[in-house]
Formats: structure tokens, sequence, C-alpha cells
């Protein structure tokens, strides 16, 4: 190797690390965030395929009704030991069936069902656009059918603007929904094992 192909290898190399320590900073900034901003935080601990904690910040202003049906469902430990019955690869991941979804039960219905909660009015925007990380809230036909059900994109999905109540935004732990076990359902699904939230 000549001392030219040393320097630009070496080059390479620490524009590489300037790119991974950006990254780092950006997940740094990212957790800051979901400690630090508006709120509320759905906090969910993931055990399985994926193993860690995802932090979504919900966003009260654009979607209430929604926002207040998953932290009432949250507060209560609905959504503790549910799995992600529905995950699409570079489409997205749902969860939140707390009727048919518990890890260990029979989970054939899983993805069917919603809560003991009526269910929620659309509360659609041409705002807020679904990308990466974008959480929206699960239905059937009816608009107006949410009720438990939500999901986390992976990628972007435009096509879904105006269409699905969008109520939070993933602040930190992309990195734990990108490994969750994909099937519809996962042949062994990853399971919220506790989700809480902070203020």
């Amino acid at each position: 190797m000549s001392r030219l192909d040393t320097y630009l290898a070496a080059g390479l190399f620490a524009a590489g690390l300037a790119v991974v320590g950006a990254y780092g900073l950006s997940q740094s900034a990212q957790a800051q965030e979901a400690t630090d901003g508006p709120g509320p935080n759905l906090v969910i601990e993931v055990a399985g395929a994926a193993n860690g904690t995802v932090v979504i910040d919900l966003l009260p202003d654009v979607a209430p009704l929604h926002v207040a049906q998953i932290t009432a469902l949250a507060t209560e430990g609905a959504y503790d030991n549910v799995v992600f019955h529905r995950v699409i690869d570079g489409f997205m991941a749902q969860t939140g069936d707390v009727s048919n979804g518990k890890a260990g039960g029979d989970l054939s219905m899983a993805g069917m069902g919603g809560s003991n909660l009526p269910d929620i009015p659309a509360e659609f925007t041409n705002d807020l656009s679904f990308q990466r990380g974008v959480v929206g809230m699960a239905r059937a036909q009816d608009p107006n059918s949410a009720n438990s059900q939500f999901f986390i994109m992976f990628a972007p999905g435009e096509f879904l603007d105006g269409q699905y109540t969008i109520v939070g935004n993933v602040v930190s732990g992309m990195e734990v929904v990108d490994t969750i076990q994909r099937g519809e359902p996962p042949a062994t699904p990853d399971v919220m094992t506790k989700v809480t939230v902070q203020p």
C-alpha cells in the first residue's frame, strides 16, 4: 500500500468514526429529548428478538382523544405483556391488542380486538406525515374504530396520511424497534413486557 493509499484509508476511517460519533450524539440527544420533551412519553420495555426500551413522545395537541386513551390503558397496565402481532418488513410493527394479544395465551385472534374502552373518533391531520418512527393508531374499515392498537413505522408511508391518526414519534429506542421479529403473526412474537407513561 502506498503512502497516499494509507492516508486515504486513514481519512476514510476518521470520517467513519465521525459519522458513528455523530450518530451516538444524535441518539443521546434523542434520549435527552425523551426525558425533557413536552410529553407525555410512553415508555415501552420490549423483550424477545428485540430487547430494550422504546420511548414514544405522545402528541396530545394533535390527537387528544387517542393520547388520553393510550395513557389510560398504559396507566392501568393493560398494555403489559401484549405482543407485536403484525410486523411487516419495510413497513411497520403493530401491537396493542389488549384483549387478544397477551403473551402466553391463545394468539389466534391477536389483532382482532381492542380494550374495554369505547372506540375513538378519527383525529386525522394533514399537517403531519407518516415517516420512519411515527406512531399511528390502527383501526378497522370505519375511520372512527381505533381503540387500543398502534403501530410504529419502519419507513415512510405517506399513503397513510389523512387515513390514520398519528399519536406520537419514537424519540429513543428506534434500534430496538428495528429488531422486532417480522411476521403476521411472527413465529415468536416480541412482547411489550411493561408500558408506562412519564410526564
